[in-house]
């Protein structure tokens, strides 16, 4: 185990900025709502976390857990980059931040209620997290992350920024998710966004790869969605663009830094009125004809 504690010394890790930039951020207000939230979501499982015996993650277990061993990434030494800890009662993974090769992991189905030490693992693709205590899922630069996955937890934010993210998968139960951020990834698309997550109100997509106004169609069904954020996409760059998400998504009351004022309401109002006639009428031209 002490080799793999040298390791983690050897590798020099960057420490990521922990603001998040004025621009990214919900107003007071929604911030205000937002610790509101996680503090009544914290109230709540406080009785069950309470009973809940310590009992920290040990090197013992990592060894025992440990496999896959690979050449770290300078090329000039090797460590065991998958760690597979799943179901042991764990509460504290501390220990994790001398792991800094670990590429795989797997912490689901235990009672952990923090991942600040994850921090530290700059190299992991892949995180399995569910099942757990978490109360938020907020992750530090992770320049490699592609894959993480928080379902059957209590979380209500979830932060992603500045990852390699290329794709949405598991949030369909994190019922209770109101802040999505996943900011300066690689997204595409808005696949993965289910009716279940019925409190979200705020995403924070900027500098993605989102290029088509079709994505925001995907958003539909999320009833409480009020705040959008996908400046520096290359949608962003299309015409009409501030109205034609608000046709997409008429209850959004912000796109970007912007509020939406009532003459813009009214416009894409009026449009998706007409659009929708036309689409009327032409499938009843398309009828006749069959007849005929």
């Amino acid at each position: 185990m002490s080799d793999q504690e040298n390791l983690g010394e050897e590798e020099n890790v960057e420490e990521a900025d922990p603001e998040l930039g004025e621009e990214e951020q919900l107003g007071e207000e929604e911030q205000d709502e937002e610790k509101e939230l996680g503090e009544e979501e914290q109230e709540e499982g406080k009785e069950e976390e309470e009973k809940v015996p310590e009992n920290p993650l040990t090197e013992e277990t990592v060894a025992e857990c440990l496999s896959l061993l690979c050449k770290t990434g300078d090329g000039l030494s090797h460590a065991y980059v998958r760690l597979d800890i799943h179901e042991r009662e764990i509460t504290n993974i501390g220990i994790l931040k001398a792991f800094i090769h670990l590429r795989y992991l797997d912490i689901s189905k235990n009672n952990i209620k923090d991942l600040s030490p994850l921090s530290a693992l700059t190299h992991l693709l892949t995180l399995k997290a569910d099942n757990n205590l978490l109360t938020s899922a907020r992750l530090d630069e992770m320049p490699f992350l592609q894959i993480a996955t928080f379902n059957h937890n209590k979380i209500n934010t979830l932060e992603g920024a500045a990852n390699t993210i290329k794709r949405i998968e598991g949030l369909g139960r994190l019922s209770n998710l109101t802040t999505l951020h996943l900011r300066d990834n690689q997204l595409d698309n808005f696949d993965g966004f289910t009716e279940d997550l019925k409190m979200l109100q705020y995403i924070n997509a900027r500098g993605n790869n989102i290029s088509s106004l079709k994505e925001m169609n995907k958003l539909q069904v999320l009833p409480l969605l009020r705040a959008l954020v996908i400046s520096e996409n290359p949608v962003a760059e299309e015409d009409e663009y501030r109205l034609e998400v608000l046709i997409s998504l008429r209850k959004l009351e912000r796109l970007d830094k912007d509020e939406y004022n009532d003459d813009e309401r009214d416009e894409a109002e009026q449009l998706y009125e007409q659009r929708r006639q036309e689409e009327a009428n032409e499938g009843g031209e398309e009828e006749n004809a069959g007849e005929d």
